[in-house]
């Protein structure tokens, strides 16, 4: 037992490799050890299709000549026992002659969900449950939510003023905070496994809204809320290096199919989401997003949308970036509803604070949306 703490945090340290990389599967660390704590093997899950964190620690040692029957494997994920784009890791194990396996949880996947665990003890593997459990959770608090909610883990990115200004009356916005605060954004960007925007964000600024600024082998599709469909087809968006959904409501037109081949004939996929007033209907957004395997979704849109997803309570954490300036009047960061009293106001706690360059990063999450 006195090699479990830092066996797993090293498997944790090799799942937080995962990042960038494994979404829409979960972030997963394997170390395999001897039973006196020598390492022997060890590997982390690779894109979707891949092999999983425990194939490519059997794979390490094997790589290197070494013998892992009565060794111990820590993984910071219960060991699948399904059949997908690869085989149950937990069968992979018991064939290579692993005597133990220490993880961190249970997976919430209802096609695993212990029945990992059933097979190894079946087999007369010993299983521990617990080491590294919160670490590995908040490393896969969107595969969690999708699992057990049913909906992505929502993060809304907001660049501002220190008097929360996020654009001039104009509309002006770039650039408000700085480089070092904008590079810091994109890596929340690669570890999303969508981006979602709002049609008026894709008319003003035409962005493109991909990863440039850190390395990623994997970009995340693009979400864009547009009710009418009126995507320009020439849009910046349209990368050929990743996927676009346009989720459109219920404003129909003559014109409306028209638009919707030409943004089918750029690669886009189009949602119909009906919502009230033509809308797009915000809790069926997420449900098809976490049917198509959307884990995080990180939001950066302005005012308006940001606006209706706080009040929908729909928004989970604040990822929000603080620049030394006053700017006075201008674009706020949420365009909400007077409140009638304080204790109407949305409660959140503080999650970290850090300075990036010369502006801050504050992290907040709302109250009691990481309890699921």
């Amino acid at each position: 037992m006195t090699t479990t703490a830092p066996l797993m945090n090293q498997a944790l340290g090799l799942a937080a490799q995962a990042l960038f990389l494994s979404s829409p599967n979960p972030r997963v660390g394997c170390v395999i050890a001897t039973p006196g704590g020598q390492v022997i093997g060890q590997g982390f899950t690779q894109q979707a299709g891949g092999p999983h964190a425990e194939v490519m620690a059997l794979r390490d040692a094997a790589a290197a000549g070494t013998d892992v029957r009565g060794a111990t494997a820590y993984v910071t994920l219960e060991p699948c026992a399904h059949q997908g784009r690869t085989g149950p890791c937990c069968d992979a194990l018991i064939t290579a002659g692993i005597a133990k396996v220490v993880a961190s949880l249970e997976d919430p996947n209802p096609l695993v969900a212990g029945q990992g665990f059933a097979r190894l003890r079946a087999a007369g593997v010993e299983v521990e449950v617990g080491p590294g459990a919160a670490e590995s959770r908040e490393l896969n608090l969107g595969f969690f939510s999708r699992m057990l909610r049913g909906t992505p883990w929502v993060r809304m990115k907001v660049a501002a003023s220190l008097d929360g200004t996020t654009a001039l009356a104009n509309g002006a916005s770039q650039w408000i905070t700085s480089r070092e605060a904008r590079s810091d954004g994109h890596a929340w960007r690669a570890r999303a496994c969508a981006v979602l925007t709002g049609i008026g964000t894709v008319l003003a600024d035409n962005p493109r809204l991909d990863v440039r600024e850190v390395a990623t082998q994997r970009q995340p599709q693009l979400v864009v809320l547009d009710s009418r469909l009126q995507t320009p087809p020439d849009a910046h968006l349209f990368v050929a290096y990743r996927a676009c959904t346009i989720c459109a409501g219920g404003l129909f037109d003559s014109n409306f199919p028209a638009r919707c081949a030409a943004l089918e004939a750029r690669g886009a996929t189009v949602l119909h989401l009906p919502g009230q007033d033509g809308k797009v209907d915000l809790p069926t957004m997420l449900r098809a997003l976490a049917q198509r395997g959307t884990n995080e979704l990180h939001v950066e849109a302005g005012h308006r949308l940001n606006g209706a997803l706080l009040q929908a309570g729909l928004v989970d954490e604040l990822l929000l970036y603080l620049a030394p300036k006053l700017l006075g009047p201008g674009r706020g960061m949420a365009e909400m509803a007077p409140l009638a009293a304080l204790s109407e106001g949305i409660e959140l706690e503080w999650r970290d604070l850090q300075r990036v360059g010369p502006d801050l990063r504050v992290l907040a999450r709302m109250s009691g949306h990481d309890q699921f």
